[in-house]
């Protein structure tokens, strides 16, 4: 459980790198690519400024997922990244007025139950590794 704090900044870098994607996509509009090459279009996307921030935080929360994985089992850490979504429709909700019906609430309902099931299940690498093994038994083998 000590991790915890490490997964939360991976969700929330991951969220944020969404919400800044989504920000620089609407600002850049439709994209098109008739009449132009597609690597000069493709380069100009990636280079405007909240694209290019939200990439880069996505590399961040990449890093931060790493680390996480370094130190917990992949079956704990990965079923936090579903909260993500839950961050992010919450924060489209607000910041792009984006819909949050009765069924998408149910779902972050169920995600949110779902991760905390997990969170009271799991064990870090460090933990089992510090886990006292009992030696098995003769006659525990025969049997």
């Amino acid at each position: 459980m000590k991790y915890i704090a490490f997964i939360l900044f991976t969700v929330m870098t991951n969220a944020a790198a969404q919400l800044m994607l989504k920000h620089g996509m609407m600002t850049l509009g439709p994209i098109s690519f008739a009449g132009v090459n597609p690597v000069i279009k493709l380069l100009q996307v990636v280079f405007s400024p909240w694209v290019f921030l939200g990439l880069s935080t996505f590399v961040i929360s990449m890093a931060s997922h790493l680390y996480v994985l370094s130190k917990v089992e992949l079956s704990f850490a990965y079923p936090f990244l579903s909260l993500a979504y839950v961050a992010v429709a919450v924060f489209a909700y607000f910041v792009f007025r984006e819909d949050l019906n009765a069924w998408r609430i149910a779902g972050i309902g169920f995600i949110c139950v779902g991760t905390v099931l997990i969170a009271q299940s799991g064990r870090g690498h460090d933990e089992l590794a510090a886990a006292p093994s009992t030696p098995l038994q003769t006659s525990e083998l025969a049997q």
